[in-house]
């Protein structure tokens, strides 16, 4: 009888063996206005779930945080504030939000002013769902609000003001990278090596997918059941900008989408699709947004001078374009 139960234990023990190998788990919800997925390889269930629902509170945590629409968050009451905060009376703002914006205003530096998060001083004013946008007048009148050197940051005391009463900051163009990295660093924490976090066009790559690189597809502008190019990555950051996430054809024929250009305050021609490759997803948001505004040939010659990212892009002719990193070596 005791060899039979000691059998017996043995069986069991078996299979709880087997029950504890690692699998995927995921989990896709709707947050910031956008698709959130997350998928990750664990072996405990329940720890898997605990780790899901800690991206997806995290992500919940910082639309609450960023959103310029929910009156209770930090951004609301900071684009509340424009016309009252100034230099010496200026709003106090959290660390974060502090290297978020100054992480801003580095991409503005070196771009020239083609990434800019008081670009939404216009853009508020464009109904994607509605086809409404400024008219012409608005649109001039709004134009000098544009400028992020309208925007005063102290990074050491997190102090802000402004010079311009009419700036209205919106944050989305960096804000869904930086979300992605949080996410990561959470799962990190959990020890979790093996993840994929995806927030809208940006997505931020753990490791690898069980010793074989993740294989990311960059969808075709003009036809969204089908991919145009595919990517073998790990432990990476990509983010993708194009001009069919949110848009709507005018009365005369022309494409209006939200990547507003911050000197027209009109959406940018000349390129369908922009996805730049990095560490961070904080880095490549901005600059998905940057060199689709600064245009193919200002755009790779700015990645092909910034160390650690590259750049593939989709002209409006459907030519592809590949920063230097990415090109096949020369036979």
């Amino acid at each position: 009888m005791r060899i039979l139960m000691v059998i017996f234990f043995l069986v069991l023990g078996d299979l709880s063996f087997a029950q504890a190998k690692p699998k995927w788990h995921g989990d896709e919800q709707a947050i910031m206005g956008t698709r959130i997925a997350v998928q990750l390889w664990m072996a405990d269930d329940k720890k898997a779930e605990k780790a899901i629902a800690a991206v997806m509170d995290e992500m919940h945590r910082i639309d609450q945080e960023y959103s310029p629409w929910i009156e209770t968050s930090q951004l609301y009451k900071l684009n509340q504030s424009v016309a009252t905060a100034t230099k010496e009376y200026p709003v106090k703002i959290s660390e974060e939000m502090s290297t978020i914006i100054e992480r801003s205003f580095y991409y503005s530096k070196i771009t020239d002013g083609a990434f800019d998060i008081t670009f939404a001083s216009v853009a508020r004013y464009y109904d994607y769902r509605a086809k409404l946008k400024p008219s012409d007048a608005q649109r001039e009148a709004l134009l000098p609000a544009i400028n992020y050197r309208h925007i005063h940051l102290d990074p050491k005391t997190h102090m802000v003001w402004f010079d311009h009463d009419k700036v209205y900051i919106d944050l989305g163009g960096i804000a869904k990278g930086y979300a992605c990295d949080s996410a990561i660093r959470i799962l990190q924490k959990m020890g979790i090596t093996s993840a994929s976090v995806t927030a809208g066009g940006d997505t931020r790559l753990l490791g690898n997918k069980m010793g074989k690189p993740w294989i990311v597809g960059i969808k075709n502008p003009r036809n969204e059941e089908s991919i145009a190019i595919t990517l073998p990555l790990e432990n990476t950051a990509l983010s993708t900008s194009g001009d069919y996430e949110r848009y709507f054809i005018d009365d005369n024929g022309e494409r209006v989408h939200h990547i507003i250009n911050p000197k027209t305050g009109k959406s940018t021609k000349g390129i369908m699709s922009v996805t730049i490759l990095g560490a961070e997803g904080i880095d490549t948001d901005a600059l998905s947004t940057s060199v689709f505004i600064l245009g193919a040939e200002k755009g790779l010659a700015l990645i092909n001078k910034l160390p650690g990212f590259d750049a593939i892009i989709i002209t409006e002719e459907g030519k592809v374009l590949y920063s230097q990193g990415l090109m096949p070596p020369e036979s």
